[in-house]
């Protein structure tokens, strides 16, 4: 009888020990066990690029990426954007995405970072009107012209000066569309700027019709500060002179009549008056 009891107790545990085995096994390969990941490509810069370049497989590669984390834009095969330029630099390893490619027909070099609808207006520059050489690709430039008043006379004193274009981007100092790594300034005869097909007329007309000269700004300063336009005649006028009164049985002759002159500022018309000395 103890013998059955044993034996029964025996094959008891036996079971229990079982049931509670497997249920073990059974957990722990549902904790250890970890899906491969699933990984597909990334196309890469091989090497540092400006913008400008050339995009094909001499300069791009493949890495791995994984599936289930997209890049917006990003490129898994070079072949989908070989022969595209770049319109902004890229660094070494850094993701080739559509944002930084001009579209297929754009070609390369200076006209496919252009955006549609802008143009890129050159215009010959010296030490002073390129600020010293610091008017490099990139920053972000003022355009002042001074000219004579028309319909005045021909007289210094009817030169104006008024600012014509406000925050316009350097494309290109020179031939070249990147600037130097260190900001060192480059003496160039020529600087290429980013204008709309209506500034690119403004900008033609102050070049051949006036003297221009770019005024250097913050690029982070993007505020139109429209300033009013100086008259010559008016920025170098002395004080006004005391009146004269009759001395005796003399007296000075009386002062001539100001001349008056029609300045046109946009759509804005206004008469200034001027002394005649």
């Amino acid at each position: 009888m103890n013998r059955t009891r044993i034996m029964v107790g025996l094959a008891v545990a036996m079971l229990v020990a079982f049931l509670f085995s497997t249920y073990v096994y059974r957990t722990f390969k549902r904790v250890t066990v970890v899906k491969p990941a699933l990984t597909g490509h990334l196309v890469v810069a091989v090497r540092p690029m400006p913008l400008g370049t050339r995009v094909d497989s001499n300069n791009l590669r493949l890495i791995d990426w994984p599936a289930d984390e997209p890049v917006p834009g990003m490129f898994q095969r070079i072949e989908d954007c070989a022969g595209r330029a770049l319109i902004s630099a890229v660094a070494q390893n850094e993701p080739i995405l559509e944002s930084k490619l001009a579209p297929k027909e754009a070609g390369a070099g200076l006209p496919a970072t252009i955006p549609e609808g802008m143009r890129g207006l050159s215009v010959a520059v010296n030490d002073v009107i390129g600020v010293a050489g610091f008017v490099i690709p990139g920053t972000m430039v003022d355009v002042l012209v001074t000219g004579g008043i028309a319909g005045s006379r021909n007289t210094g004193e009817n030169n104006i000066t008024r600012t014509i274009l406000e925050n316009v981007r350097v494309l290109a100092a020179g031939q070249k569309v990147e600037q130097d790594r260190d900001g060192k300034p480059q003496t160039v005869p020529v600087v290429t700027l980013l204008v709309s097909p209506e500034d690119a007329d403004k900008l033609a007309m102050a070049s051949t019709q006036g003297k221009i000269q770019l005024a250097l700004r913050n690029t982070i300063d993007t505020k139109l500060a429209n300033p009013p336009p100086v008259v010559q005649a008016v920025l170098f006028a002395g004080p006004a002179a005391a009146p004269v009164h009759a001395v005796g049985h003399r007296a000075e002759p009386s002062r001539p009549a100001p001349y008056v002159v029609e300045v046109i500022t946009g759509t804005k018309k206004e008469n200034k008056s001027f002394e005649n000395q």
